[in-house]
C-alpha cells in the first residue's frame, strides 16, 4: 500500500517537475534532501514521526528551506507529504522518481553481482553489451558476490541477465543428460 502512495507522490512531483522544466534540479534537491536526512537522525525523527504535530514538522521543514534547501516546488511537496502523513514514504518516493528521470533520459540503471572485481575494461565491454541489448544509457552499479563461482549476473530494469559460471554449469549438465536420454534410446 505504501509503496503504491509512494509511486503516485512520485509521479505527480515528477510530471509537475517535467511542466515546470526542472526535473534535474528537483532530482538534485531530492538527493540533498535524503543526505540531509542522512546525516541527521534527530532531524529525520522529527520530520517523520507523527507523535509531532503537523504543524511542527512543517515549521521545522520551513527552516530547512530557508536555509536554502528547497525551491517553492519542494517546500509545497513536503509540505505536503507532511499533511498528508507520506512522509515516512520519502526513501520510495525519491527512489521512483529517481527511476522516472532516469526513463525520461533513456538511463536506466543496471546493478551486476560479479564474482570477482572487474577490470575497467570489462566494465567498459558490460556496459555497452547492456546498452545494445536494451537500446539505453546504462548506469552501472557492481558489486563482489564470492558465493558467484565465476562469471556475473545483470538486472537492468526487470531483466536479468546471468552469466554465472553457476548457471552455464547447469545448462551444461542439462544438455549432457538430455542428450544422454536420447542416445540411450537409439
Amino acid at each position: 500500500m505504501q509503496k503504491k502512495a509512494a509511486h503516485r507522490y512520485a509521479r505527480a512531483l515528477f510530471a509537475l517537475a517535467r511542466e515546470e522544466d526542472a526535473i534535474a534540479s528537483i532530482r538534485a534537491e531530492l538527493e540533498d534532501m535524503a543526505r540531509l536526512l542522512a546525516a541527521n537522525p534527530d532531524l529525520r525523527r522529527r520530520l517523520f514521526q507523527p507523535l509531532h504535530p503537523v504543524h511542527e514538522r512543517r515549521e521545522v521543514l520551513k527552516s530547512i528551506c530557508v536555509q536554502g534547501r528547497g525551491s517553492r516546488t519542494i517546500q509545497n511537496f513536503f509540505a505536503y507529504l507532511i499533511e498528508q502523513r507520506r512522509l515516512v514514504a520519502f526513501e520510495a518516493i525519491h527512489d521512483e522518481f529517481n527511476r522516472l528521470a532516469d526513463e525520461a533520459a533513456g538511463r536506466v540503471r543496471a546493478e551486476v553481482r560479479s564474482a570477482s572485481p572487474l577490470r575497467d575494461e570489462q566494465r567498459a565491454r558490460l556496459v555497452d553489451a547492456l546498452a545494445r541489448r536494451t537500446g539505453k544509457q546504462i548506469d552501472l552499479t557492481v558489486h563482489v558476490d564470492p558465493s558467484l563461482i565465476g562469471g556475473a549476473i545483470a538486472t537492468v530494469g526487470g531483466l536479468v541477465f546471468d552469466g554465472s559460471l553457476r548457471t552455464q554449469l547447469s545448462q551444461l549438465h542439462g544438455t549432457l543428460a538430455q542428450g544422454r536420454s536420447q542416445h540411450g534410446n537409439d
